[in-house]
């Protein structure tokens, strides 16, 4: 069977049926097809590699291995229709180093797609990778050690974007736009003035919140052509699960990645740093050529009554995150980063998208591994086919404890309105804004029921970033 090109095209999604005629967006469909257990994706041994693929739609479906990121297939091996519906197959040899795709055949479409589940992938992602993630982690590793946070509320927090913090010429940071670049010690600007990390620790602050350092489409960085210019903040998520390759020194080694960002990671909570990563489970890069879309066509995205995608985030998406197999994909990520990566906390970008309860079985399960981990999120009130008493927005913040919220009218009140240019705040000198900014000191606004509250572990904390 040859190998087709990857699928560049819309989906028809009227006949997405799997046996017996349930289509996905029948409701019986969560009811017969959620799988409940913890081994999707490639699990990896010297001796045998397991693949297990969540495709219920698909009719066929099949691994092809590949020995290079960039060659041709080596194999393509037929799966296993298993429980539930999943798709398995075990390979009985060592894998480590090679690269794999899911190949599947929906209706008389043949797609081929990155792993959802992907811990670790080439460059630009393309490829799943497989790999010993234990050979990833840095000396020392199994002794890293956070830095205490007594409460939420002590938390002070910097947010920075990976590549700017040491792109500057003058930086004096070696290794410029990379996750090694902020592990560098004694950097010195203009006149001496401390750079990267000497400059952040000297601040005074407990948290580094990092912009997306998930791998991001390719449509925004190259990272198989970094010597010409790319920038982008990296809200637009490919590979929920492996970090940025542009930010590596080597984005074509599927390990220099994840090596160097578990090196960064150390390195600031070696220095009295927590961690905060910035999560986008709200929307993807793109809704058809998204490996959710092409391997089970119409499940994981959010869909209007004329099965035209919902678009509340106004990225031309919106992730279906009260479907049972989103929600479980999206747990298991933010599981992910803190056991293999022990991230110390979440922002979730547009988190009123998201659902009440995936964030608060979010939080239930965070709790169990370390109370101290952070949650935060924009819990802005955007449109979107989602019911409004299920939004983890403001308006049901009674409904979302332990989760803190970004506080828009603080923000207002102090800087202005961000959409109206002249409508200047309390530091520009506008008028009345004296009640918002006493509000946000206090800790809250009335967002259903928490009325001048430090809600939840992070508290209201005010975005003045001037990006909502």
């Amino acid at each position: 069977m040859s190998v087709q090109k990857e699928f560049h095209g819309t989906i028809d999604y009227g006949d997405v049926t799997v046996t017996g005629g349930i289509s996905v967006f029948d409701a019986k469909f969560d009811e017969l097809y959620v799988y409940d257990g913890d081994d999707l994706g490639a699990v990896y041994a010297p001796e045998e590699t397991r693949f297990r693929l969540w495709a219920p739609t698909a009719s066929e479906a099949f691994v092809v291995l590949y020995e290079t990121e960039d060659g041709m297939p080596m194999k393509e091996l037929p799966m296993k229709r298993d429980v539930q519906g999943t798709w398995t197959l075990t390979v009985a040899e060592d894998c480590g180093g090679l690269f794999y795709t899911y190949r599947v055949k929906v209706g008389e479409q043949w797609n081929e797609a990155v792993d959802p589940y992907a811990k670790a992938v080439g460059v630009n992602g393309t490829k799943t990778a497989i790999l010993d993630l234990r050979s990833t982690n840095p000396e020392g590793w199994e002794n890293d050690q956070k830095p205490p946070l007594a409460s939420p509320t002590d938390a002070v927090i910097y947010e920075l974007h990976v590549r700017d913090l040491s792109i500057h010429p003058q930086s004096g940071i070696r290794e410029k736009g990379k996750f090694l670049g902020l592990t560098e010690e004694g950097t010195r600007g203009p006149n001496g003035i401390p750079t990267g990390l000497d400059h952040i620790t000297g601040l005074g602050v407990t948290h580094v919140q990092l912009l997306p350092i998930y791998d991001y489409s390719q449509e925004s960085v190259d990272e198989s052509r970094l010597d010409e210019p790319h920038y982008n903040w990296g809200y637009d998520p490919q590979n929920y699960n492996v970090p940025e390759g542009s930010y590596s020194t080597d984005p074509h080694n599927p390990a220099a990645r994840i090596l160097e960002l578990k090196h960064l990671i150390q390195k600031l909570h070696a220095r009295g740093l927590r961690v905060i990563m910035d999560v986008v489970y709200n929307h993807v890069y793109d809704g058809y050529l998204i490996h959710f879309t092409k391997l089970v066509p119409g499940y994981y995205l959010r869909y209007k009554a004329d099965r035209t995608f919902s678009d509340g985030t106004f990225c031309g998406n919106e992730c279906a995150s009260e479907r049972p197999m989103m929600r479980k994909y999206i747990i298991e990520s933010i599981l992910h980063w803190v056991r293999e990566y022990h991230i110390d906390g979440f922002r979730f970008d547009l988190m009123g998208m998201i659902d009440i309860e995936t964030m608060n079985e979010i939080r239930r399960r965070l709790d169990e591994i370390d109370p101290t981990i952070l949650t935060i999120g924009e819990g802005w009130m955007m449109e979107t086919v989602l019911p409004k008493e299920l939004r983890a927005n403001q308006d049901n913040a009674e409904k979302l404890p332990g989760i803190g919220m970004f506080n828009d009218g603080m923000r207002d009140a102090v800087k202005g309105d961000i959409f109206i240019f002249d409508r200047k705040g309390f530091i520009s000198g506008g008028d009345g804004f004296e009640d918002g900014v006493k509000r946000g000191v206090a800790g809250g606004i009335n967002y259903g029921g928490a009325d001048q509250t430090v809600r939840g572990r992070a508290g209201s904390i005010g975005e003045l970033r001037g990006v909502p």
